[in-house]
């Protein structure tokens, strides 16, 4: 297990300052019920910090028919609508929902050239609010290949309120491979063609990089 080079930083200011904190707590207070509550206390954060910034290996099987889940989460909206960004056509929507409790690294659902990515400052409603996806602070990008294109977004949630991107314009990327990450929670929505085949199911859990989300025709 690996950690994601976004939480270095927050991990090691979090174990130095919880170091801290636990020394002098036992240096001055001693070894009594509050200091050992404040360590237990402090290893649970610890070990939530760690687990949010995991980033475990995933082997993607490189299929250009299929778009694969950019994000771990659950399936919370299947459904035709309108894309009004870039496509400005119906199109299947399926959202993923990242709950802080999730891996939040982001990676390509297809192989292909981005042929647009853009940041979208913005609010920070609830990640499962239906405004969200056009309200909230997000990115938008689109990778096209022979066989589609395909458009996603991460979307900054109540408490996501930092999203990394890693793709430009014009840069070829592999289905799989990291593309982002963001951080504490949020949700990713795929922008599919109506022809496609929706292999996943409403509450469905995902794997990044990992389950198959759709067939395309």
């Amino acid at each position: 297990m690996t950690f994601h080079k976004e939480g270095h930083r927050i991990i090691f200011f979090t174990l130095t300052g919880l170091s801290i904190v636990n020394f002098l707590s036992y240096t001055f207070i001693g070894d009594n019920m509050f200091t050992k509550i404040l360590m237990g206390f402090s290893l649970v954060f610890l070990v939530l910090i760690l687990q949010f910034f995991r980033n475990p290996l995933r082997k993607t099987i490189v299929n250009d028919s299929h778009v694969i889940a950019p994000a771990d989460g659950e399936v919370v909206v299947i459904e035709e609508v309108e894309e009004t960004e870039y496509f400005k056509d119906k199109r299947i929507q399926v959202s993923i929902f990242m709950s802080p409790i999730n891996v939040h690294v982001n990676r390509n659902p297809i192989s292909g050239l981005v042929k647009y990515a853009k940041y979208h400052p913005g609010k920070y409603l609830v990640a499962w609010h239906p405004k969200s996806s056009t309200e909230n602070e997000r990115t938008t990008v689109v990778i096209a290949n022979s066989r589609t294109e395909v458009l996603f977004r991460q979307i900054a949630g109540a408490l996501a309120k930092r999203i990394v991107y890693y793709v430009k314009e014009g840069q070829q990327v592999q289905q799989g491979s990291e593309m982002g990450f963001i951080k504490f929670g949020s949700r990713i929505d795929l922008y599919l063609p109506l022809n496609a085949s929706i292999n996943v199911a409403l509450n469905q859990k995902t794997r990044g990089g990992e389950t198959v989300v759709a067939t395309l025709a």
